[in-house]
Formats: structure tokens, sequence, C-alpha cells
């Protein structure tokens, strides 16, 4: 049941860092979708590791193998059954914390909770848990086709793409290996992530995700409001710290006659402070919001710890990390947004004969 996301269309997962495989089934998924396997292929390469010098340089081709529900190129209403094999797993790098407790990771936690614990690359907690959600992700895109979907790094530290989502280029987030469409903007994070780095330290930074062409009407009015479900999908990312949409907590700052969005004619609104989102539901205009990430909590200098019986520890980070999260974070952004909205379109189907 928790291994689970989604409600009508769901994903269940299932996998370790240095386990043989990750891999899921998705239920629930349209018949009679012709895939365009390239597409999702090209999701996994966003998000895998070692494709630039500012990430982790762990080597995995993380190519999917689709095990049912498809036949002939098109999807037959079943369930969906996948797995991604690993491939290079250095297991003797995470010797050292065998006994001993990460600062900040889920080591002490999943001990407490389960009694026992895999500790190589953080077994199930580990970051690469992610590459099943983007796999579910890419064939939600495809499944909302009208739908554009775009993620980008909008900060990194205290660098800040200052320009409106509005104008910028988004065919310009692939360019550069920090997914920032900034040019100028990226070419300082860049430097502030190769600076960490050499210093055996890790940084945090936020993603802006843009939504546009969502028909008003998406979303429920209680408990699975829109911008409810997704936070939940965003706040499951690993270090991820915070979510905002529309306004935000700058909205807090403001007046009520500053913040209402008024209605021009054709229902569209004026403003859009409330980030397409009222009451729970798509209101036509663009959904956007912000998710903000920590610093990646391993970190290649010595810190104070305990081992498992409270005996004081000094601990190293060894191996291969991210020093920021955040380039490899915008995929899966996209692609859990994309199957939060695909599980919310299949709901609404339920609920109005108009749609039908």
């Amino acid at each position: 049941m928790f291994n689970t996301l989604g409600h009508l269309l769901s994903l269940t997962t299932f996998g370790e860092s240095h386990g043989a495989a990750y891999g899921g089934i998705i239920n629930n998924f349209p018949a009679g979708l012709a895939l365009d396997f390239d597409k999702v292929q090209y999701e996994l390469d966003r998000r895998k590791p070692g494709q630039s010098s500012i990430v982790t340089q762990r080597k995995e081709s993380d190519t999917v193998t689709f095990l049912s529900g498809i036949f002939e190129g098109k999807t037959t209403g079943t369930p969906i059954g996948f797995m991604i094999e690993n491939e290079d797993q250095k297991s003797k790098d995470y010797d050292h914390i065998a006994q001993s407790y990460r600062p900040s990771h889920a080591d002490f936690t999943y001990d407490q909770k389960f009694g026992i614990r895999d500790y190589r690359g953080g077994g199930k907690s580990s970051a690469r848990e992610t590459i099943n959600w983007v796999v579910a992700g890419a064939l939600a895109k495809q499944l909302l086709s009208d739908i554009e979907i775009n993620a980008y790094v909008s900060s990194v530290g205290e660098i800040f793409c200052e320009k409106p989502y509005q104008a910028l280029d988004f065919s310009k987030t692939e360019s550069n290996e920090v997914r920032c469409p900034d040019a100028e903007t990226a070419e300082k994070m860049i430097s502030k992530i190769k600076e960490i780095k050499k210093e055996g330290n890790t940084i945090g930074g936020t993603i802006t995700c843009v939504i546009k062409n969502v028909p008003a009407g998406i979303g429920e009015p209680v408990f699975s409001k829109l911008q409810a479900e997704l936070a939940k999908a965003m706040l499951n990312i690993n270090a991820c710290k915070g979510f905002e949409y529309g306004s935000g907590f700058c909205g807090a700052k403001m007046t009520g006659s500053e913040h209402n969005d008024a209605f021009n004619t054709d229902f569209s609104t004026k403003s859009n402070l409330s980030g397409g989102i009222q009451g729970g539901i798509s209101n036509g205009m663009d959904i956007y919001f912000r998710v903000a990430f920590k610093p990646v909590a391993t970190i290649l200098r010595p810190q104070e710890s305990v081992d498992q019986y409270g005996n004081a520890v000094i601990l190293e980070g060894k191996g291969r990390h991210d020093p920021c999260v955040v380039p490899r974070a915008v995929p899966i952004v996209e692609n859990l947004a994309a199957f939060v909205l695909a599980d919310l379109f299949l709901i609404n189907k339920t609920r109005n004969l108009n749609t039908f």
C-alpha cells in the first residue's frame, strides 16, 4: 500500500540501490495508446547518473524493459510491468557505515522502523528509486499529449534565475548541464556546483515547473485537491524540503485586493497568483509551482556521528554522489507531475458524464 502512488491510475514499485533491479507495475493505464519507447528512454537518460561533470559518476544505462501490458506497441489495459537492471553497484563504498548512522540520512530512522536496513547506497531510501517514477511519468506524458510540462532549475544556493518563466525559452533547458534555460544564470550555477564539489561539500536549490493547456475542472474538491496531489508527489522526492504553487509564501504578505485574480470575459484571469488552481481544481490558466531541495546529505569530508550502539564516530563520505541534486531532479519533477495529472484526468472521467 505505501509503495503505491496514485488513486485510479497507480504505480507500485520495488527495488533497492544495490539490489538486482528496480521496477514497478502500473495499474489502470488506458488501452489502445501507441507508445513511443524512445521518448520513455529519453526521459530516463535525462535522469540517469554519469551524464555530466556536476552529477554522480555512477555508470548506469538505465534501460527499461517492459514485461507486460503492451502488445504490438500499444497498451492493452492490463497491468504494465517494467524493470530496470542495476549495473554499476560498488557496495564496498558503504562498508564503513554498516554499523554507523550518517547525519541527515535515513539510516537511523530505517533501523528504528524495521530493525534492519540495507546500508548499501541507502537501500530503499536511495534516490535511485525515482527511476521507477520517471518510467511511469514518461508513459503518462504520452497519455497527456496536449499538455506541456516544463521544469527547470530556478536556483542553486543563492544564485537565482531572476527572469519570470514567461520570459524563458524552455527549449534551451537541455542546452546546459544544470538545466537552467537562462544561459547567463546557468554558467554561474555550474561554476558554483563545481566549486562546492571541489570542497567535498554539497549545495541545495529549487526547481520551477510550469504546466500549460490543462483544461478547467481537473482536481477533486476536498482531499485530492490538485495542488495537494502535486505537493504529495513532489514531497516524496528524496531531499525535497518544500513545495509552493502560485504566489506561494509571497502571497501571505499581500492583501486580498492585491492577490485576487480578476476575470476576463473569456473566463481567463488578468493575473495568475492562484497558480492555475482554485478550490483545488484547475481553472484553465498556467499551473506553476516551485520545489525546494536540501543539499545532498553525503559530503566527502569528516563529520561527527554515532554508531548503532551510541558510540561517537567520525564518518567521511565515500564513493560517487551528486554535489547538487537539482539538475537530475528536473525530469523527476516533470514526470511525477504528468503521472499526477493523468490520474486526476482519469478520475475526472468518472465524475462528469460530459467528459465521455
